[in-house]
Order: C-alpha cells, then structure tokens, then sequence
C-alpha cells in the first residue's frame, strides 16, 4: 500500500460535478519538455528518447501507440513518477514529479494519479470490495467509509454483485474492472492505462474500452492510455505514435504527421 501524509474523504471530490473537475485548472494536466531516456547496455548506450515533448490539456483522453520496445511503457512509467528520465521535465497535475522523493511520489500517486496495467495486480487473498478499498485505506481512510465507496466503484464498473468474490472467482475483464474501480477510488484527476485490454478478447476489450470512455467523460478525467489497438486509440480524443523516441500523430485515415504531442 502507498502511504499518504494525512486521511482524506474521498466523498468530498466526488461530489463534485465532471465539469468543475475538467476545469479545475486551465494548465495542462500534462507537460513533458526536452525528454531523453539512455540506458547503458552491453552493446552500448540505448537512447529511447531525445528531446520529446508532449503536452495533455484537463479533459483530454490521449493513445499512445508504438512497436513493442519504442518505450510507451516507459514513458507512461515517467509521467507516473515510476521512473526517471535522464534529462528533461516533466510536469504532471502541477507537481514536478522528477524532484519527488520515493515517499513524496507514492504520496502523489495515491492522490492525484489513477493506474491501470495490462496485468490487474489484484490481491488474491482480499475480495473485489476490499481491493479496491486499499487505496483509501493506505491515504488512511477509515475501513468502513474505505469499502463504502468502493461499493460505489463496484456498482459504476457493474460488478456490486460481485464485490464478495476474490480474483480467482473473476474473470479476465471482471478482474480488469476491479483493476479500473481501484485506480479511481481515490478520484484521480489523472489516469494513466497501460495496454489496459491488452490481455482480453477482442469482445471483453470493447467493453473495457466502451468503460474507460464513459468513466473518462463522466467524472471529468484526464486519461492516457497506452495500447496496441489503433481501432480503440482513433476513438480518443488524440492518439500518438511513439516511433525513434518522438511523438507523431495518428490520424484517423491513418497518415502521420509530427507534431511533438501538441494538441491541435
């Protein structure tokens, strides 16, 4: 569990209309400037990227698309204080997340941050309710007020009647379900995918997607997804190609043109 400094209600911020949270801020929610990621390998020095810059303005769902390899993962990595680069900025929910101590970052991620991964990482001793109750519970929360609102995140991904059974009673999406309900228990202003239906059905994906979108638009969030799928990605707001260690659009008849992941 990530700790945090102090209890927080989550009820507080998800009173709040979608519209008030898309706005909180008319800065980007996102500002990477200069980005270069090396790393030192046996055959050599490895540069995944050299001087990227991506910029996500509050509201916007963005796909990042790419080879296996080209450092999607990565970046998202980064813009999740994950990782580091080697050189560059990168800002995301007004906090310079490379000047963050491990504790300030697992603080920031509990708080501002929703993750989903390509594998769920669901606890499988604790039931769907209490997975998606330890986020709250590691800010502090209280037990009860904790899996109060994850029944309420259970109920929006459709699974209230499920929140009794553990992981291994689930399947494949429900557990992805139970994956997306956790990461936005805390009621992130910024959620980052990872190839989040990148082990489903093509049928299962489509439903996870069709949620992500609705949940993106619903509670006013600020989405970046990375995936294989250049169908679900040309439904997003933007979706990016991440090809020799820079950014290029993707547009929706499929022709490219650099853009330095600036929004248009």
């Amino acid at each position: 569990m990530e700790p945090s400094s102090s209890p927080v209600s989550p009820s507080s911020r998800s009173a709040r209309p979608p519209e008030a949270r898309a706005s909180e801020n008319s800065a980007p929610v996102i500002l990477v400037q200069n980005l270069e990621k090396t790393y030192r390998t046996v055959r050599g020095q490895l540069t995944l990227f050299r001087n990227l810059d991506l910029r996500v303005e509050p509201g916007e769902l963005v796909a990042i698309v790419g080879q296996s390899g080209a450092g999607k993962s990565t970046l998202l990595h980064m813009l999740g204080a994950l990782d580091a680069p080697t050189a560059g900025s990168v800002e995301c929910v007004g906090t310079d997340v490379i000047r963050l101590s491990a504790r300030e970052a697992a603080v920031f991620r509990n708080q501002k941050l929703g993750y989903v991964w390509q594998f769920h990482y669901l606890l499988p001793e604790f039931t769907a309710q209490e997975n998606v109750a330890m986020p709250l519970l590691a800010r502090g929360v209280g037990r009860k007020e904790a899996l109060a609102e994850a029944d309420k995140w259970l109920q929006e991904v459709g699974l209230m009647d499920r929140g009794a059974h553990r992981p291994g009673e689930l399947s494949g999406g429900e557990q992805q379900r139970v994956a997306l309900a956790r990461a936005l228990v805390n009621n992130p202003r910024l959620l980052l995918a990872d190839e989040p239906t990148g082990d489903l059905d093509e049928t299962t994906s489509e439903h996870v997607f069709a949620l992500i979108e609705s949940l993106h638009r619903t509670h006013g969030l600020t989405s970046v997804m990375v995936t294989h799928n250049l169908d679900l990605a040309r439904r997003c707001t933007r979706a990016l190609r991440l090809e020799a260690g820079r950014l290029v659009s993707l547009s929706s008849r499929g022709t490219e043109q650099a853009n330095f992941g600036n929004p248009a």
